[in-house]
Formats: C-alpha cells, sequence, structure tokens
C-alpha cells in the first residue's frame, strides 16, 4: 500500500520519490493552492476575522490528483518547506483535502527537512510530528493584516490622491525609508575642511605618509580646518617644524570572519559582489536548494534559504572543519568549532544557516554542472560557510607619533597581514578596495626620539558627501536593522515597489519617483503611526509571539482594527484641498528647489504673478498656476528644470533617425495604450496599408531609446537560433502578454532580467525547457502543414491540430505520443464530431467554465443571504434549458 508525501515543487517531487522508492508517491502542490480572493468581504472583522479562501483553477485541479491518489493509502506526509510560508501550504492542503472527505481514515503527518538529500529526507519521514497550530495563526494574523491594510488603505488613496497605485502594509514603510534619504539628500549642504599630509623620511631613508592630528597644541577636529587660510597656516607649521618620533605604538590584533549567510545577508552579498538583485538571488538559490543531478541522482546542494538562523549542524560543522584541514592544513582550523548568534531584532526561523549540503562538493566540481549564475551564487555561498569556521586573520597595527615642540603632532599608521586565516578563502564586502590597502600599508622601522624629515607637505581641501541612496543590499540591510519584513518578504516588497513605479534603479541605487514621494506625503500626513517603523517593527514582534504561541492572534487583530479602522473613518470627511496644502507643504521644497539667482522658483512662468503649486486631477497630481482659470499654465509632476523623458513627446512625438535599408523615418509616439515605435507614414492613398508599428516593453527608458532598440523591436519576432539537438527555429518576441520565446508550439515569457532583444540561445532553451514538462511539439500536420502539439490538460494528456484536441489513450504518455498517433487520433475525433449528412471540419463544443471553489476556514456567525440573480439571467436560464437540443455526449478532452 503506497503513502501520499506532498511537496511544492515537481522537480522536488521527483527527487524526493528516488530517495523514498516504491512504498510512496510524492506529488506536487505546485505551491500556494488557495489564497484569500483580492475582493471586499475576503477577511471580515465583524465575524470575528472570519477568511474565505478561493482556489484557482491550477490549485482546484491538483488537488484533485492527491486526492485520487489517497485512495487507499494509510497515511499523507505534508512535506513543504520549513517556515511559515510552508507550513501554511500544509495547512490549505489539509483543508481542502478534508473538504473533499478525502481524508477519511487517513493519518495526516507533517515532516520537514533542511536539505534535499536522502540522509536528510529519511530522518525527518522517520520524525513526523502534527501541524504547527501557532505557527498557522501567525500566518493567518500576517495575512488578515496585510488584506485589511491593502484594501481598506488602497480605496482611500484612490479617492483622495487621484494616480495611486496602492499601499501595503512593509512595502509603504519601506517606500518611506527611500523616500526619506532622497530628502536627506535634496537638503544636505556641503561642508568644507581641510586636512594635511606629509611625506615623512626615517632615519634610514625609507619614504612614510604621515596625518597633521594636533595644530598649535589642539587636537584637530574634522572642520577645524574650514579654509584654505588655515590650512596653510597648519601646512607652513608643518613645513618649518622639526619633528622627532614620541611614541611607537605596537599590538597584534585579530580579525574573525563574519558568520555563514541568513536571507538578508545573501541578498546584500549577491547585490555587492555580483550585481544580483533580491529577487534574481532568490530564484537562483532555490534552483541549487532543489539540487541538480550528480552520478545518476538529483541531489540538493545548498540548505533552505530563508531563513534568519545563523547556526550550523554540528555534522556540518565537523565535516567542514575537516575540509578546511585538509585542504588548508591544521593552522587554519581554530582550537573550538566557531558559534554564531544572531543579531536580526525578532530572528524567528527555526533552521539552519545556508550552507553546501556536501562540503566535498567544490565550486570547481559542480561548476561544470551549472549555470554560470548558478555556479558564482554557490561558489560564494560555499566560500561564506567554509570561512566561518576558519582562524581568525591576524594583523600587526603600528601607530607612530611625530611632535615639532611647538604644537604639531603627525602621526602615521600602518599594519600588515600577520596571518591571513580565513582572508586566504573569503573577504567580505571586496568592492570595497580602502580595507585592502590599509592591511597592506607597512610603515619602516622607526624608534622614539628618531629625527625624522620632512620631504613634502600638501594640503587637501574635501566636502563632507550626502548619505548614500540605498541600494537593494543596504534597504535589506536597514529593513532587517529595524525588525521590518521577513526573510521571504524582501524580494517581493523590493519588486512591487518597482512594479507600482514609485521607484526606480539607477545604477544600482533606488530614486524614489514622484508618484511614490507624493504617496509617502499622503501617508505621513494622515497615517503616520502606520507607516512608521517603530509601529511596523512593533507589530511584527507580535507576529513573532503568536508562532511561539504566547498570545492569540484574533486579539492582535482586534487591537490593530479597532485603531485602523477608526483612522480610515477620519479621512472620509478629509477635503482634497486638505490634501492638497499638506502635500504642497511637504514636497513643495523638493518640486520648487531654491533657485541660484533668488528668484521665487513659485512665479508662474506663464502669468508672471500666480504662484504655482500641487494640483490633483482626475488623471493624478501635476503643477499649475494658482490663477486659474485665467492661467492655465499646467506642467507634468516633476522638478522644475528636470523633464520628464516623457515630456519631451510634446507634440506626440520624437523622430529617432532612419531604417538604412528602406530609408524610411523611424519615430517615437505615444498612443492610447503608451509609447510606440513607427517605421514611416500611412499612405493616404491606401488606407488600408499601415505602417509597421512596436510598443515598448516594460521597463524600456523612453528618453534612452536609441534607433538601434527602435529597429530591435520592429524586427520582432527575431530569430534566437537552431535547438541543437531537434534543430527547431527557436524566436523572440513580444506578444499580448508581454515578451516570450517560443519554439514551434511551445511559448515561455521571459523574466524582468531578461532583454527580449538580446536574450541568447542558451537562456531561451532554459526557460522553454521548463515549459517542455507540459507541453511538447510533434511537427507539422501532413494536410495544412499547421503545428500539431500534445499537451498536459485537466483529465489527461491530449494533442491538438489548431481547434481540434483528442484525448491521448489511456496509457499513453506525454512523452511517447508520436506525430502520426497524434494525427490519426486528430482524425477519428473529426470523424465522431461531424454531424451526420455534413462536411467540413468540426468545431470543439466549448467547455462549460466552472466557478472557482470557496472554502471558509471557520464557519461564519451568520450565514449570509445569498445574493438573488438578475430577472434577465433567470430568464435566458430558463430558455436555454427549454429550447436546447440534446447533444452526442464526447469525452472531454484537456
Amino acid at each position: 500500500m503506497t503513502d501520499i508525501v506532498v511537496v511544492e515543487s515537481p522537480s522536488k517531487a521527483k527527487t524526493i520519490n528516488k530517495y523514498l522508492g516504491d512504498d510512496y508517491k510524492v506529488l506536487a502542490s505546485f505551491g500556494h493552492v488557495r489564497d484569500l480572493p483580492p475582493k471586499d468581504g475576503s477577511v471580515r472583522p465583524e465575524e470575528d476575522f472570519a477568511m474565505s479562501w478561493e482556489a484557482d483553477e491550477r490549485g482546484t485541479k491538483h488537488m484533485g490528483e492527491i486526492a485520487r491518489a489517497l485512495k487507499g493509502a494509510k497515511t499523507l506526509y505534508l512535506a513543504t518547506d520549513p517556515d511559515r510560508e510552508g507550513e501554511a501550504i500544509s495547512w490549505h492542503v489539509r483543508g481542502m483535502l478534508e473538504d473533499k472527505n478525502a481524508l477519511k481514515g487517513i493519518n495526516v503527518l507533517r515532516v520537514t527537512f533542511n536539505e534535499i538529500t536522502k540522509s536528510a529526507v529519511k530522518a525527518a519521514m522517520a520524525a513526523p510530528r502534527a501541524l504547527d497550530q501557532p505557527l498557522i495563526e501567525a500566518y493567518l494574523a500576517r495575512r488578515a493584516l496585510d488584506y485589511l491594510v491593502g484594501f481598506t488603505l488602497s480605496p482611500v488613496l484612490w479617492r483622495k490622491l487621484p494616480g495611486s497605485r496602492s499601499a501595503g502594509r512593509v512595502q509603504s514603510v519601506s517606500l518611506r525609508l527611500i523616500c526619506e534619504r532622497e530628502a536627506e539628500i535634496e537638503v544636505f549642504k556641503a561642508r568644507e575642511y581641510w586636512t594635511i599630509e606629509a611625506g615623512m623620511v626615517s632615519p634610514s631613508g625609507a619614504p612614510f605618509p604621515a596625518r597633521l592630528t594636533h595644530f598649535a597644541g589642539k587636537k584637530l577636529d574634522q572642520f577645524d580646518l574650514n579654509d584654505e587660510a588655515k590650512a596653510l597656516a597648519a601646512k607652513a607649521a608643518v613645513q618649518a617644524g622639526r619633528f622627532t618620533v614620541t611614541a611607537v605604538d605596537k599590538k597584534r590584533t585579530k580579525r574573525n570572519p563574519p558568520p555563514p549567510f541568513i536571507t538578508s545577508t545573501l541578498q546584500q552579498e549577491a547585490s555587492r559582489k555580483l550585481g544580483f538583485s533580491s529577487q534574481q538571488t532568490m530564484r537562483l538559490a532555490q534552483q541549487l536548494y532543489e539540487g541538480i543531478d550528480i552520478g545518476g541522482e538529483t541531489v540538493g546542494l545548498i540548505t533552505y534559504m530563508r531563513t534568519d538562523g545563523v547556526q550550523l549542524a554540528r555534522e556540518a560543522v565537523a565535516a567542514i572543519r575537516g575540509q578546511i584541514k585538509a585542504e588548508f592544513g591544521p593552522d587554519y582550523v581554530p582550537v573550538a568549532p566557531r558559534e554564531f548568534i544572531s543579531k536580526t531584532k525578532n530572528a524567528q526561523e527555526a533552521h539552519e544557516a545556508i550552507r553546501p549540503t556536501d562540503i566535498t562538493l567544490k565550486p570547481a566540481r559542480v561548476g561544470k554542472m551549472l549555470s554560470s549564475e548558478q555556479a558564482r551564487l554557490y561558489e560564494l555561498i560555499y566560500k561564506r560557510a567554509m570561512a566561518c569556521q576558519m582562524q581568525a586573520a591576524e594583523l600587526d597595527q603600528t601607530a607612530v607619533d611625530m611632535a615639532d615642540g611647538q604644537g604639531q603632532i603627525l602621526r602615521a599608521t600602518g599594519s600588515v597581514l600577520a596571518f591571513d586565516g580565513f582572508l586566504k578563502l573569503y573577504r567580505e564586502d571586496l568592492d570595497d578596495a580602502a580595507s585592502d590597502d590599509d592591511d597592506a600599508r607597512i610603515l619602516p622601522p622607526v624608534s622614539k626620539n628618531d629625527a625624522i624629515k620632512t620631504a613634502r607637505v600638501d594640503a587637501t581641501q574635501h566636502f563632507t558627501q550626502p548619505p548614500p541612496r540605498y541600494s537593494e543590499a543596504s534597504l535589506v540591510k536597514k529593513m532587517e536593522e529595524l525588525g521590518i519584513g521577513r526573510p521571504s518578504t524582501y524580494a517581493s516588497i523590493l519588486t512591487v515597489l518597482r512594479d507600482r513605479n514609485y521607484v526606480r534603479l539607477e545604477a544600482r541605487r533606488f530614486i524614489p519617483e514622484d508618484r511614490g514621494r507624493l504617496v509617502t506625503a499622503f501617508l505621513t500626513s494622515f497615517f503616520a503611526r502606520y507607516v512608521d517603523t517603530g509601529f511596523t517593527a512593533a507589530l511584527e514582534a507580535q507576529l513573532d509571539e503568536i508562532a511561539e504561541g504566547n498570545i492569540q492572534w484574533r486579539d492582535v487583530l482586534r487591537a490593530f482594527w479597532t485603531d485602523f479602522s477608526e483612522a480610515v473613518a477620519q479621512t472620509k470627511d478629509l477635503k482634497i484641498s486638505d490634501v492638497i496644502d499638506a502635500l504642497d507643504a511637504d514636497l513643495g521644497p523638493h518640486f520648487f528647489p531654491v533657485r541660484e539667482d533668488g528668484s521665487d522658483p513659485r512665479l508662474c512662468p506663464a502669468c508672471g504673478a500666480g504662484r504655482i503649486g500641487l494640483k490633483l486631477g482626475r488623471y493624478g497630481s501635476f503643477i499649475g498656476c494658482s490663477n486659474y482659470p485665467a492661467c492655465q499654465y499646467t506642467r507634468k509632476l516633476a522638478i522644475d528644470g528636470g523633464e520628464d523623458p516623457d515630456d519631451t513627446l510634446k507634440d506626440g512625438m520624437r523622430m529617432l533617425g532612419n531604417n538604412p535599408e528602406t530609408g524610411e523615418e523611424i519615430t517615437l509616439k505615444r498612443g492610447p495604450y503608451g509609447l510606440y515605435v513607427q517605421q514611416g507614414e500611412p499612405d493616404p492613398a491606401d488606407k488600408k496599408a499601415k505602417p509597421k508599428r512596436a510598443s515598448l516593453t516594460k521597463g524600456m527608458d523612453a528618453g534612452a531609446l536609441s534607433l538601434e532598440d527602435a529597429l530591435g523591436l520592429l524586427s520582432l519576432p527575431r530569430l534566437v537560433g537552431l535547438h541543437p539537438e531537434s534543430g527547431q527555429k527557436i524566436e523572440a518576441g513580444v506578444g499580448r502578454f508581454g515578451p516570450y520565446v517560443k519554439m514551434g508550439a511551445i511559448f515561455a515569457s521571459l523574466d524582468r532580467d531578461d532583454d527580449v532583444l538580446h536574450v541568447g540561445l542558451n537562456r531561451a532553451m532554459d526557460l522553454i525547457g521548463k515549459k517542455q514538462d507540459s507541453i511538447r511539439s510533434l511537427g507539422d500536420h501532413p494536410k495544412d502543414a499547421a503545428p500539431v502539439v500534445a499537451r498536459k490538460g485537466r483529465f489527461g494528456p491530449y494533442a491538438q491540430w489548431g481547434n481540434m484536441v483528442a484525448n491521448l489513450p489511456r496509457g499513453v504518455e506525454l512523452t511517447e505520443v508520436t506525430l502520426d498517433q497524434a494525427v490519426a487520433l486528430l482524425a477519428e475525433k473529426g470523424k465522431v464530431m461531424l454531424p451526420k449528412g455534413k462536411k467540413g471540419a468540426a468545431k470543439k463544443p466549448a467547455a462549460r467554465a466552472k466557478p472557482p471553489a470557496m472554502v471558509k476556514d471557520a464557519p461564519p456567525k451568520a450565514k449570509p443571504k445569498a445574493r438573488p440573480a438578475a430577472k434577465a439571467n433567470l430568464k435566458t436560464k430558463s430558455k436555454t434549458k427549454a429550447t436546447a437540443k440534446p447533444k452526442p455526449k464526447l469525452k472531454a478532452a484537456g
């Protein structure tokens, strides 16, 4: 009798089934199987926060497969990921199966493993447990909070701030961090300061640098020498002085290795060292976690990647120490294993840090089996895990003080790496070149009372710099320090901010868009508490307390909703003029910065008398004159003097150049659905003929669009290359749902990081390969050369030719059917569907769509009344039933 194991992904299911053998059948849920439907009433505070869940077609299909597989089984093992989201998926799977009455007489157990290896999976199966109810309740509370904030606050934004997209519980706080940093940069005023540096010569003639630390008997602070006159006076004093060594301080210091990666530090370091986005890092880490084929067996290469625990398993530490000794020698192994304690506020993940599952799988060995990006990320994880258990680096640091007896003191510092320790393998923040210079600076040997000659003296001017904009790495670090968000949410938060066009990335730094600043200004003016970092962190702490079983989840929701709903109610009477005044006061310095000539930045350039300021219209915010309607001056919401790139299309188009082959003009234009490029102009004599056009893809910068880019868009779809095995063409293009690659009838969407104009053959094959699990191109039909494909359907695999489909016979797999078999099945299906006395192709009858399944986690206190159907609908249904002719029963396909 076969027991059932449920995991998230099909690739993981295949691997684990090999480990467990024929006594188990491992099926995939394909992630979350249901969620709160995006509409009002999914969370009902008036019913003690009852929640309605909706399964989409995909979730319903996979749960049906699991329910059918459970017939005859004794035990269901829920083996989803070992974190809060994984526990929630297991809870949803159990709930949907209970609703189907599929769990009668079946024992339901939960198993978790931190790595996909044979030993880890078998150990987990030997130690099952019940579902963790406090962890599930923490998920329910988090999901309810996010829903209530989003579906309550977003409509307020739409009504009071036209043009806004949405607000979110953590998303809006992260946006505020970015906007406040930008405001700091805008108001920053650079301060001048000078430093005095001298080139000194030791008694043996060796040169070395030194810096003035005391002038005229006073220790210098950063701004004591704040102009050229003071700096030159200090320089002259050093040049006139005769210096002798007054103190030599030598000491040996140790630099300990950093802890192994957790989710946030992996994202930060991958951003700094590899240039990966947080989303890209997590996608690659997921692939490494699910594993590759090594020696005929699929093995996970790293442990679970969503964690904030820095501890390592004892067995792993022992293996790493053994590998260090074998590879670097006993001097690089510390006496005792290193143990790390998390510094993260509210660290709550119960599993290990991120490490290789087998430390003997060196990057050079497995790199040949990985893509370039996968290999680079694996090497980063491998080296960090090894380094964390290596001996500390040792540095000899020397400081030499020299005085002239007249109140001037120079100091020279240097250090030399006495023992490299973990630095032999890994350096954190390798992009910081300054740290490497400090480690390599060696001072010549000098002794107290030695006379030191002055070779040269330089006075150098400096200006203070504004705080840097957040990168993905530094923003994740800041969120982690503040205790907002969790390991599984960082990447999605940053993605949402970009997708909503609230921020943009330039030179890998976040810059808030004007729309994002408006939303932040509105929320801080009228919902300050709910975008406060302290409040958000405290709420995260409460969610962690729920996960520990210390507080009740509904109590947290009641306390939050009481205050939040009252704050929202207070905005109902909020006038648009109040919103404008608040935003104008907050963002005035941003949109109307002080001018160098001292003129009024608010003076209307059209009428010369009105005051320009923020205005709100039906389609969003803009800048207009106070003398409206007498003066109708307006401009897009942008900083004065810094026009938006799209503003160059004031006359509706911009010339990019000419097609080098046809000579036709290539123009950038704005249409009702956005920006597009066009080749040539319509021919007045031929109204049917239309010029070639192509829309700009999402993320393309209209201001930076070149003629080459435009010609590339107009040439789509383009040939990427030929499949090395089948010889089929692989093409890239832009369709109804965005950029894609295709081979025959197999289409695969490109990711955000892919460029449709430059995507290569390897990447295209990788994307198409993932799609080939559910669709397979068989070839062209001999009748009309149209493609024939085999697909996975709801009721099993089937063949398709145009609009005609035919189920594959029982026992024939998707991977086994041939073109000839498919053509024969389709021909037979055409005969069955052809009415008597008629000739020609038959049409596939339209399948009746089933409504999505709706279930609730708790019965409501009062059953809501059903909404009466419209009379017209009732009449239509009645008429349909009465007049419909009986049709022959056909076996459903796909």
